[in-house]
């Protein structure tokens, strides 16, 4: 087939999913559009690189400046994102006082920028990385959030899935690459190597998870076999690519979460928030058995990992962790791998052309000091507590609030997981965000996920639903 021709059936298949998936039922802001855009900038590459405006070979001095193109971009969505929250008002705040852990973080951020090196370009990206906690208020604070939440995933997923499949098959001189660590080509779709087209991958592969077990579990809508046509055909596409991407740790992130969502919507465990502290301290106990035994090694290799994770623990950790300039408290924001110490990261490891750490909690050391990495506990701990407190309501929304809480730290072990704009950092806020408001939520509601054969009332025109878990 034809790189034209596959373009076209590509395109025609882009809007077969949107007419199936279409639902008139639910009534969404236009507003959400603008948290979809942002995330389609995060998920793929910088629109500068889709123009053909970034060099091939990065430099040094580009990490310092960026893209004045992608700057623009961004300030104008955050911009736009801002107006929104100014209209709704008070729920946007009430949201940002119940998740103190995530404001206490981000006030850290910003506080570290009075130490780094490069203050203003700290103070930059810091702007940027408040856009994510922007565009999760505008889809908690719609009208429909749990329409508005599913309307994400399928907008996000029906584009960027597609066409990283596209791509890779039929432009494999923009979708395929060679791999810095090991020479060999791999798979990069829409995004800039292997393990971005995996977490994006593995993240919407989750929500589109939840949507089918949403429809299979609901026989109410009339659209509902169209709607669950698509929905699994979209997550066919992203197993495949999850096979394609070469991606352990998003492989294992995707298999672990699915699990989670599979079991906890069994009877035995649905709506136990005892039942969900036993499963996952079953995982921990079986995680700790492994590592205790020195199974681990065996476990990488078969997940086709080297045992030293591709030089990461060999290489890769031991140079970078000395480097740090303050334990304590850290480069700064995004600080570390900046100026001097990124060229002799470069020096020490041509051709990789490191700025991360590859380990998500060694990144935040970097970066932020132990006491970063302290706050990013605090913030796992808060996001666990609230998406248990809140199954008892809602297991079905629950569920996969809690497969995104647990999976990100499972990801943060080989990948910068806790990185501004990246995908499973974002909606690692998402799950602590919608965990806070779920018991609250529900309890307002005329009735809960957990029996979605019964119908819901419509409200009167005009009014404003309260409810995120009100399952349309």
């Amino acid at each position: 087939m034809s790189p034209s021709l596959a373009t076209l059936l590509c395109a025609v298949g882009i809007l077969g999913f949107f007419y199936l998936d279409r639902d008139k039922s639910t009534h969404t802001s236009k507003a959400l559009w603008i948290p979809v855009i942002w995330f389609w900038l995060n998920a793929s590459r910088p629109v500068s690189m889709w123009l053909g405006g970034a060099p091939s070979t990065p430099t040094v001095n580009q990490q310092l400046e960026g893209s004045p193109t992608d700057r623009l971009i961004y300030m104008i969505l955050l911009a736009i994102g801002l107006a929104v929250l100014a209209r709704r008002g008070r729920p946007a705040f009430s949201l940002l006082a119940t998740n103190w852990p995530i404001v206490l973080y981000f006030s850290y951020c910003l506080l570290s920028v009075a130490w780094s090196d490069f203050p203003g370009v700290a103070l930059k990206r810091w702007i940027k990385a408040t856009g994510d906690v922007v565009m999760i208020l505008i889809i908690v604070t719609d009208a429909q959030p749990i329409a508005a939440l599913r309307r994400l995933f399928s907008r996000l997923g029906f584009v960027l899935l597609p066409v990283s499949v596209l791509l890779i098959k039929y432009y494999p001189t923009v979708g395929r690459t060679y791999d810095s660590w090991t020479g060999g080509p791999s798979n990069t779709g829409v995004t800039t190597n292997k393990n971005m087209l995996g977490v994006i991958t593995f993240v919407l592969a989750l929500g589109t998870l939840w949507q089918v077990l949403r429809l299979w579990r609901n026989s109410g809508p009339h659209n509902r076999f169209r709607q669950l046509v698509a929905q699994c055909t979209l997550l066919g596409c992203a197993v495949w690519l999850l096979f394609n991407a070469h991606s352990a740790t998003s492989g294992a992130c995707f298999t672990l979460g699915a699990g989670l969502m599979l079991a906890t919507g069994l009877r035995q465990i649905r709506g136990r928030p005892y039942a969900v502290h036993a499963l996952v301290l079953s995982i921990l106990l079986l995680a700790s058995l492994i590592a205790l035994t020195g199974a681990d090694a065996v476990v990488l290799q078969a997940l086709g990992r080297n045992p030293d994770l591709t030089g990461r623990a060999s290489d890769i950790w031991p140079t970078v962790i000395p480097m740090n300039p303050n334990p304590l408290v850290g480069a700064g924001f995004e600080s570390f791998w900046l100026g001097p110490r990124l060229q002799e990261m470069w020096d020490k490891f041509p051709h990789l052309y490191l700025n991360e750490a590859h380990n998500g909690y060694i990144e935040v050391y970097l970066n932020l000091g132990l006491i970063g990495v302290g706050l990013i506990a605090l913030l796992l701990i808060d996001g666990y507590r609230r998406s248990v407190a809140a199954f008892r309501a809602d297991p079905s929304s629950s569920s996969l609030m809690l497969a995104y809480i647990l999976t990100a730290p499972v990801y943060s072990m080989t990948e910068a997981g806790f990185r501004m704009l990246d995908l499973s950092w974002s909606f690692l806020l998402l799950a602590i965000i919608g965990s806070s408001q779920i018991p609250k939520l529900v309890g307002e509601s005329a009735q809960f996920d957990s029996t979605p054969s019964e119908s819901v009332r419509r409200p009167p025109a005009g009014a404003r639903t309260t409810s995120i878990m009100v399952n349309r």
